[in-house]
């Protein structure tokens, strides 16, 4: 790995590697490092993306979920030791989250302007979303657990990467980043039926007293702020980073905010700007 210093600090990197190792999940090692330059030598796990294999062979998309549904657990479950030791995924953090697909893709990308009545409707949206992320119980969060960080090993199926920024968060975060993913759909029966098989496979310690529709609950809602963020690093993307390819993706994201979002009075708001605003004028735009 080169990481110039100047751009990217490979420290948390080399950390949460570690963390990782001692958890049992299979992912790079740090063989030699020197942070000061930025250079890191890694165990190589292959080439074998989650996303290509789904692609191209969808039938496989069962066993490949359960094995990372099983990694996901592992994370969560042995994680509890290690996630005192990561960054809080706060309201500070979530709530700027939240600010990039306002500022980035409403905003920068696509010329929307919110009235003074529909910035406070959309206030609202956020105090609600934030209010869910934070009332679950936190774990061990990836950040960025989904196909095109996941690898297709031959042993110890999956290799996980890009893990750097992990933090200790809401239990349903990584698990809407797999199933509900920015780069690849699935049914919903079929994410319902993945979702909740996790939930009744994971130690009961970790999510206490939530019962089964509690648990969706929290992960649709999660799956809503999740999206938000992700729409807007993608407009990001393009705008300040000169990366385009990412924008073919916003649409999927978007739609599953139309999808969830109906079902939940409080982002009615954000039921109408998605679908009335964002998408009609992101579907010009491709």
């Amino acid at each position: 790995m080169d990481a110039p210093p100047d751009k990217e600090d490979c420290r948390p990197f080399i950390e949460v590697s570690g963390y990782l190792e001692r958890i049992g999940l299979n992912s790079p090692k740090v063989l030699e490092a020197d942070p000061e330059r930025g250079f890191l030598l890694l165990t190589d796990l292959g080439t074998r993306l989650y996303l290509d294999e789904l692609r191209h062979k969808p039938r496989q998309a069962g066993p490949l979920y359960r094995d990372a549904l099983r990694a996901l657990q592992t994370l969560q479950e042995e994680g509890r030791s290690f996630q005192t030791r990561l960054p809080p995924y706060d309201a500070t953090l979530l709530d700027f989250e939240l600010s990039l697909f306002h500022d980035w893709l409403c905003e920068r990308h696509l010329g929307i302007e919110l009235s003074a009545a529909d910035e406070n409707l959309w206030r609202s949206c956020c105090d609600f979303l934030v209010g869910n992320a934070l009332q679950q119980p936190t774990v061990f969060v990836h950040r960025d657990f989904h196909s095109r960080n996941l690898l297709v090993t031959e042993t110890e199926n999956p290799g996980v990467l890009d893990f750097q920024d992990a933090v200790s968060g809401p239990m349903t975060y990584d698990l809407v980043s797999l199933l509900k993913d920015c780069y690849i759909g699935w049914p919903a029966k079929e994410v319902h039926a993945w979702a909740m098989s996790f939930y009744t496979a994971i130690d009961g310690s970790i999510y206490g007293d939530m019962d089964a529709a509690a648990f969706f609950r929290h992960f649709e809602l999660m799956g809503v702020q999740r999206h938000l963020k992700a729409a807007g690093i993608f407009a990001r993307l393009l705008h300040r980073d000169g990366k385009s390819s990412y924008l073919q993706d916003v649409p999927r994201t978007l739609e599953y905010i139309t999808e969830a979002a109906p079902r939940y009075d409080e982002l009615a708001f954000l039921a109408r700007l998605v679908a009335e605003r964002c998408l009609p004028r992101l579907r010009k735009q491709l």
